[in-house]
C-alpha cells in the first residue's frame, strides 16, 4: 500500500485582494454617468416646470369660475344659488309694470332681506320711483 503524501494547510490559504486599475467594460454601452446624471436633472427641471404651469392653470380656473362656485354673492346681496332660483336674477333687465314700485321689485330680487335690494335698486336708479314700462337693469 503506498501513502500518499497530502499537505493541507490549516487554515486553507486564499489569494489575497489586490487593487487593479478598472479595465473598461466591453459589454456596457451608452452615455456615461455624467451624462446620465446632466439628462436626469433636466428631467427633474422639466416635470417641476410642468407642475407649476399645471398648479398655475388651475389657480386661474378657480379664479375664474363664476362666483356661484365659490359662495360668492350678487349685487342685491342675495347668494347667486338663491338669486339665480328667483325670478329676477342679477344682470337681468325688469320692464316695470303697473302697480309696481321699488319696494315690490325688490322683494321678488330679494326676498329674504328687501330692504338690502331696495337699497340697491335705488342706487342703480338714483330715484326710488318707478314709472309702468320703464326698464330696470336687476342689480
Amino acid at each position: 500500500m503506498a501513502l500518499l503524501n497530502l499537505e493541507v494547510a490549516y487554515p486553507p490559504t486564499r489569494p489575497a485582494l489586490r487593487l487593479v486599475a478598472a479595465p473598461s467594460d466591453p459589454g456596457r454601452t451608452g452615455p456615461g454617468w455624467a451624462v446620465r446624471r446632466a439628462r436626469r436633472a433636466r428631467t427633474r427641471a422639466r416635470r417641476r416646470v410642468a407642475a407649476m404651469a399645471l398648479a398655475a392653470i388651475g389657480g386661474l380656473a378657480v379664479l375664474g369660475s363664476p362666483g356661484s362656485a365659490l359662495g360668492g354673492v350678487t349685487g342685491s346681496g342675495l347668494p347667486t344659488d338663491l338669486a339665480t332660483g328667483s325670478a329676477l336674477a342679477s344682470g337681468t333687465v325688469y320692464v316695470v309694470r303697473a302697480g309696481d314700485t321699488v319696494g315690490s321689485i325688490a322683494r321678488a330680487i330679494n326676498p329674504l332681506d328687501p330692504a338690502l335690494a331696495r337699497g340697491a335698486l335705488v342706487r342703480e336708479l338714483r330715484s326710488d320711483v318707478v314709472v309702468p314700462g320703464e326698464h330696470v337693469l336687476v342689480p
